[in-house]
């Protein structure tokens, strides 16, 4: 179990913290807040320049950025919004790719990133068609990229929730998609958090280019 001692003198770049609700709830971590656009390429090769600038290094990122498309549950691929696609695309797939690229650049040897894909990444998700897509290709990415940085001892895995109690999800189910989870009940963000945090911890230093479910057994 990966404990916050194990993180003490590490510095961890996360996106998509937009939504977090209790960023100073962290024990005895420094926390510098910046906006960044990841579907922009220098806002994110900017903040990653200016994290360790500030702190001198950076050990490890979690990439967690994403969006869902409004239309979900809703049309398919023969009524699919090549304007809702793209910006899925761009936030989903490109704002990976662009935090990788800025990061794998400057991130110490024996680093650890974790992308966030998701149970979609996993089956084909009827009436989701630029999600499912999206983290289809995060994990073809996220194994690439631990292909290629191996060697430095750099790890790069990805994550796969499956219904998560957040808005994100919330927004699914009101579209009618349903989880079939064997636990019979939905996951809790702090639930992938930990999953996250062993990933980005040293207990999982032989663990590289994984797609790691956290579904309740919904893909089971």
């Amino acid at each position: 179990m990966s404990t916050p001692h194990q993180f003490s003198d590490k510095v961890i770049a996360i996106t998509g913290a937009a939504s977090a609700q209790h960023p100073n709830a962290i024990p005895q971590a420094e926390v510098l807040i910046s906006a960044a656009d990841v579907t922009d390429y220098e806002q994110i090769e900017h903040w990653t320049g200016n994290t360790v600038d500030h702190f001198g290094k950076l050990d490890g990122a979690a990439n967690l950025a994403g969006v869902i498309p409004k239309s979900v549950g809703k049309k398919g691929l023969i009524d699919q919004n090549f304007e809702e696609w793209d910006f899925v695309m761009g936030v989903n797939l490109k704002g990976v790719m662009h935090c990788l690229k800025a990061q794998l650049s400057v991130i110490q040897d024996h680093g650890s990133i974790v992308n966030a894909s998701s149970i979609a990444g996993l089956q084909g998700r009827p009436y989701n068609g630029a999600y499912t897509a999206s983290k289809h290709a995060i994990i073809g990415l996220t194994r690439t990229a631990a292909k290629e940085v191996g060697l430095r001892g750099i790890r790069v895995n990805a994550v796969c929730p499956g219904r998560i109690d957040t808005p994100m999800s919330r927004a699914s189910a009101e579209a009618g998609i349903q989880a079939d989870a064997a636990l019979g009940r939905s996951g809790k963000p702090e639930e992938v958090a930990s999953l996250i945090a062993f990933l980005l911890s040293n207990e999982s230093t032989y663990i590289t280019g994984n797609a790691v479910s956290i579904d309740g057994g919904w893909n089971c």
